[in-house]
C-alpha cells in the first residue's frame, strides 16, 4: 500500500534529480526541502514524509551518488569499443553535472561540508574509491589490449589521473576558458600520451 502524501508517479530517483539540480545552482544554503519540492511539484510536508529531513534527503542523495558511480563504468564499456574510448566517456560523465563554473563552486561546497561530516565522509570516499576502481580497471584493460605500453604502472597512472582530472575542474572554475567537457578530455589525453602504445610496424 502507498505511503500518504506520495503521489504516484513522483518516485525517488525524480527527487534526488531534482536535489541534485537545486545543489548545483544554489549551493549548501539554498539547498532546502521548499526548494527541491518546488521542482517537481510537490509540497514540502511530502519530502518530509519521504526523507525526514533536509539532512536525510542529503544522505540519500549520496547514498545514491555511490550507486550511480558504481553502476556506470559497466553501462559505459558495454558502450563503447575500447578501453580507453570507455575511460574519455566515464571521466566526462562524471563531470557532466558541473555545467557552469558556479554549479562547479556549489558542488564543490558540498563536497567540503561532506569532509567535515562522518557520515557524508563514509559516502564521498565511497565515490572515490569506486572512481578508483573502475579508472584503474579501464587502465588495466588497456594495457592488456595494448592500447597502452606494456610497462605502464596502471596504478601510478590511476592516481594521476583522477589527479588531474579533479585538477581540471578547480582550473576550469577560476579561469572559466572553455568547456569542462574539452578541458577534462584535453586533461586526460596528456596524462595517457606518453603510456600510449607504440603503433604496430
Amino acid at each position: 500500500m502507498a505511503r500518504a502524501g506520495r503521489p504516484r508517479g513522483v518516485e525517488d530517483m525524480v527527487i534526488l534529480r531534482a536535489a541534485t539540480e537545486v545543489m548545483g545552482q544554489v549551493g549548501p544554503s539554498g539547498l532546502t526541502l521548499a526548494a527541491v519540492a518546488r521542482r517537481v511539484g510537490l509540497v514540502p510536508g511530502t519530502l518530509v514524509q519521504r526523507f525526514g529531513s533536509k539532512r536525510g534527503l542529503i544522505l540519500a542523495l549520496a547514498d545514491q551518488s555511490v550507486r550511480d558511480v558504481a553502476a556506470l563504468p559497466d553501462r559505459v564499456r558495454d558502450e563503447q569499443g575500447s578501453a580507453l574510448g570507455a575511460l574519455t566517456v566515464l571521466i566526462t560523465q562524471w563531470a557532466e553535472p558541473m555545467v557552469t563554473p558556479e554549479t562547479f563552486a556549489h558542488h564543490l561546497a558540498f563536497l567540503c561540508a561532506d569532509l567535515t561530516d562522518p557520515e557524508l565522509r563514509e559516502r564521498a570516499l565511497a565515490v572515490h574509491r569506486a572512481q578508483r576502481d573502475a579508472v584503474a580497471a579501464l587502465l588495466a584493460e588497456a594495457v592488456s589490449a595494448g592500447e597502452l605500453d606494456a610497462a605502464t604502472d596502471t596504478e601510478e597512472l590511476t592516481a594521476t589521473v583522477l589527479a588531474v582530472t579533479s585538477g581540471t575542474g578547480l582550473a576550469w572554475a577560476l579561469d572559466r576558458r572553455g568547456t569542462l567537457d574539452r578541458r577534462v578530455r584535453h586533461g586526460l589525453d596528456a596524462v595517457l600520451a606518453p603510456h600510449l602504445a607504440a603503433p604496430s610496424a
